[in-house]
């Protein structure tokens, strides 16, 4: 999969109701050529129901391409969910175009951006666009949302959202983050309605925003695909109500290699791992290592304080039986030395 280029992925947000299920439908349906796979992140008793979309599957976008997400909001769960989804759709073959997010209508979309600076997948991924969707009507009365109660009940169905976040402010945050507005269900605003909208989205928009109106999801794919705005390299234009917020904070992750000799006991290099998580705030560790009288090679993944090691093939006579693992933390946690010497000391503990 060398000199491949980065795979798009297109974040679709908007309230529960506001069509985004209908839109991917659509696109599914109408993909300009594409190869495309969806990831749905809804939660609770009122979310999204992928197998509404695996129905609709065809064979440019076939079941196995639709993953549904529904252990927390992605930006929370990246390296249990995120991460291994995204891996997952890259390895399909043959691999995606281009990827589809449906985010739970209330999830703030800016988080979910910094999930994408994670080493694991910003040198493969780049998200290609926004598009936030908003019901014409509900706009144009104030409500944002078309079932405001059916959003209340989303809201207490998903323990990972902010109860206190006023439906206005999620609605500037949808908006603030967007490429491209989607006014949907126009008919039943009407003339006057659907300009009401119009005049409350610019007025909550940091910047000049293309709207179209949108009926049944129906869009060009050209005009939604293909914007090319590699988001995640553009935060600052895309401001937040909760930009000081530390709880959904992702940036500023590091990485470093560290080689280790051939181990005495597996055992010891899984204690070390947890040691240095709870000490450390070590996010994730993986990679590979050698243990002595073992002919294969032992494969280590954690995440935090949870180690997974297995052995998972032999090693080949032209290898050098040394083990290697990447340590992932954010900037402040990363101590290149005390974690060489954590690692290295465990190849050496059980001598």
């Amino acid at each position: 999969m060398t000199n491949l280029a980065k795979l798009p992925v297109t974040v679709i947000t908007g309230f529960l109701g506001s069509g985004k299920t209908t839109l991917i439908r659509h696109l599914m349906q109408n993909p300009d050529g594409k190869r495309l796979a969806v990831v749905v992140n809804e939660f609770g008793d009122v979310g999204v129901d992928g197998e509404i979309l695996k129905s609709c599957a065809i064979p440019d976008c076939p079941a196995e391409n639709i993953m549904e997400l529904a252990n927390g909001c992605i930006c929370c769960t990246v390296a249990d969910d995120f991460i291994p989804t995204i891996q997952a759709l890259m390895a399909l073959d043959p691999r995606p175009d281009h990827i589809l997010i449906e985010t739970s209508g209330l999830a703030l979309p800016k988080p979910l951006l910094k999930a994408f600076d994670w080493p694991d997948i910003r040198s493969a991924v780049t998200v290609d666009g926004v598009i936030a969707l908003a019901d014409a009507e509900a706009v144009a009365a104030g409500r944002f949302a078309p079932d405001v109660a059916a959003v209340d009940a989303q809201r207490v169905a998903d323990d990972s959202l902010d109860h206190e976040t006023p439906l206005s402010e999620v609605f500037e945050d949808q908006i603030a983050c967007a490429d491209i507005i989607l006014l949907t269900k126009p008919d039943l605003a009407g003339p006057e309605g659907v300009a009401r909208a119009k005049e409350s989205i610019a007025a909550d928009a940091p910047r000049p925003l293309p709207v179209i109106e949108v009926a049944e999801g129906v869009v060009d794919a050209r005009i939604v695909l293909g914007l090319g705005a590699a988001a995640e390299d553009d935060m600052n234009a895309r401001p937040s109500h909760h930009d000081e917020a530390q709880d959904h904070d992702h940036e500023e992750f590091e990485s470093i290699v560290v080689d280790i000799p051939e181990l005495s006991d597996a055992a010891q290099l899984a204690s070390a791992i947890e040691d240095l998580a709870r000490s450390h705030n070590i996010l994730r560790v993986k990679g590979y290592a050698s243990v002595a009288g073992k002919p294969m090679r032992l494969l280590v993944q954690a995440v935090g304080a949870r180690v997974r090691h297995q052995f998972d093939r032999l090693w080949t006579a032209d290898e050098a039986r040394q083990g290697r693992l990447v340590v992932i933390a954010e900037h402040d946690d990363i101590h290149p030395d005390t974690i060489r010497a954590a690692l290295g000391a465990a190849a050496h503990a059980a001598e």
